[in-house]
């Protein structure tokens, strides 16, 4: 296979991945007037339901743009050989082969973020202001963008020089030395990321005593599930969006709570998404997660062993000297035919969970307090009741509201 072959298989990767995510969104964009489900009619009033389909068509109008946008600028990049460029200016800093990676993926990323964050800011603070979301102020906004920088470059940075030092030692052999910290890392995010990510962004205090605390913990113990960490998030300074989840496992699992989740639900609804979550955990979905996630983890490190250092590769991205970071880059791009089959199954097994967590909270709490909660947060979040079937299998990793509802009242 020549260079010039292997270039242009790579730019027809992208370019169908591309259309066929457009040729989906055009699809799902056509049933955005669709009629509600009769079993769905309480979800919104006239009013509020003309709202959402302004909501999803303004978004849809929206993310057309940014993904064109986006999707031309990385053909651009790509035949005006933006990576030899920027390899080049890298290698002229530094002859450490970390640093150059480093400063690689830095420039990059840097380049990335000054072009989409003008994006984000629209989206924030005009549509997501326009329909009642927005709760963030703008000095926040910039606040969260620079934590986000230098959480990249600390945590992000320090995995990555790690994992070239692997390659610097052990050549394609390093695949296993990063499999194994990948594993142990993933682990520890899971124990400790509620206790030190979260916090750098928002305020997590101990749900305090009373009516809601202290059917949760009856709930708990009724199901024999040890419940000792409840948190309430502050969600309400960014969005009016709801929502809550399950971390850890052992002693270091917790539950948390948005506060809007909080302000808009009934206690026994609060519950009944308590309910779903431990169910969550009973059937051992959460380590099962784990367990999977770190498998592909180490598929995919082995698979890109073969072509970390391939002349083959750089030359295609028309770069003459190998290196781990060119490497990558190319790879990322034609291993995305066997992510998007990965993403497919494990987005079906996510949706197989999420109905036998809705099954346990029937069985151990009700139906009704869980789809008189799954409805509210559909209202309020404004959601799409009428997905096109193909988006769904595509995209969602949860049942529509529709298929929870049905299988929750059978």
């Amino acid at each position: 296979m020549t260079p010039q072959l292997l270039f242009y298989i790579i730019i027809a990767i992208l370019t169908i991945n591309f259309l066929v995510d457009k040729y989906l969104d055009y699809l799902n964009s056509k049933h955005f007037d669709d009629e509600i489900p009769v079993i769905l009619e309480d979800v919104y009033e006239d009013k509020e339901y003309y709202k959402s389909q302004d909501y999803k068509k303004e978004n849809f109008k929206f993310s057309s743009i940014i993904s064109i946008f986006s999707f031309l600028l990385t053909l651009a990049f790509f035949f005006f050989k933006g990576f030899a460029y920027v390899d080049e200016f890298s290698r002229g800093l530094s002859d450490n082969p970390i640093i150059i990676t480093l400063i690689f993926f830095g420039v990059i990323m840097l380049g990335s973020d000054i072009l989409t964050t003008p994006l984000s800011y629209y989206k924030t603070f005009v549509i997501e202001e326009k329909y009642g979301f927005n709760k963030s102020t703008k000095t926040l906004f910039f606040i969260d963008k620079i934590k986000g920088w230098l959480l990249t470059i600390i945590l992000g940075g320090g995995i990555l020089a790690l994992i070239v030092w692997f390659y610097q030692l052990t050549g394609k052999n390093f695949w296993i030395y990063t499999w194994v910290f990948m594993a142990v890392f993933s682990v520890f995010m899971m124990l400790f990321y509620s206790s030190l990510i979260v916090p750098l962004f928002n305020k997590q205090t101990p749900l305090q005593e009373g009516e809601l605390k202290t059917q949760l913990e009856t709930f708990a113990k009724k199901v024999g599930f040890n419940l000792d960490k409840i948190f309430v998030i502050d969600g309400s300074k960014r969005s009016t969006k709801a929502n809550a989840y399950f971390t850890g496992f052992g002693k270091k699992k917790r539950i948390v709570l948005y506060d809007t989740l909080i302000n808009d639900l009934e206690t026994d609804e609060i519950v009944s998404v308590l309910a779903h979550e431990v169910g969550h955990y009973k059937k051992k979905h959460v380590v099962f997660n784990m367990i999977v996630s770190i498998l592909l983890t180490g598929l995919t490190l082995y698979i890109f062993s073969f072509f970390i250092n391939s002349q083959l590769l750089s030359n295609a991205l028309s770069v003459s000297e190998p290196s781990f970071h060119i490497g990558l880059i190319a790879f990322g791009v034609l291993y995305t035919p066997i992510s998007e089959i990965t993403g497919l199954i494990m987005n079906y097994v996510s949706r197989k969970f999420e109905y036998q967590a809705d099954n346990y909270a029937k069985t151990n709490f009700g139906a009704t307090p869980l789809i008189t909660s799954l409805k509210k947060l559909s209202k309020n979040s404004l959601s799409n009741l009428t997905p096109h079937k193909a988006y769904v299998f595509m995209h969602y990793s949860h049942p529509t509201l529709l298929q929870r509802v049905q299988n929750l009242l059978s």
